[in-house]
């Protein structure tokens, strides 16, 4: 996340009872993305995902829908380091456009 984007802020938010330390969020002009550690793998959620190009089809979950778009990574498992920096960078390239 620093490589793509050495500004982007994570902060934890949505604590409750069930998870007190709440969900680590990424952001920079509003919400790249959340991350949530799941039974066994990784998930990275682009909450203006299906908005984003993605040529290296690293969004695996979550496809369906009209907005969100999510990465799953199993445990043990990674990703194409230089197609997730353009996925960030085409976050933050959003965030900035409709923060305008």
């Amino acid at each position: 996340m620093r490589e793509a984007d050495p500004e982007a802020i994570e902060a934890q938010k949505w604590k409750k009872p069930s998870n007190p330390d709440g969900v680590p969020v990424w952001s920079h002009d509003g919400i790249i993305c959340i991350t949530n550690e799941l039974k066994g793998r990784l998930r990275l959620t682009f909450p203006k995902g299906a908005a984003l190009e993605d040529p290296k089809r690293l969004f695996n979950t979550r496809l369906d829908s009209k907005t969100v778009r999510a990465i799953d990574i199993p445990d043990g498992a990674s990703i194409d380091a230089g197609a997730f920096q353009q996925l960030i960078r085409g976050a933050i390239a959003l965030n900035a456009q409709r923060a305008r």
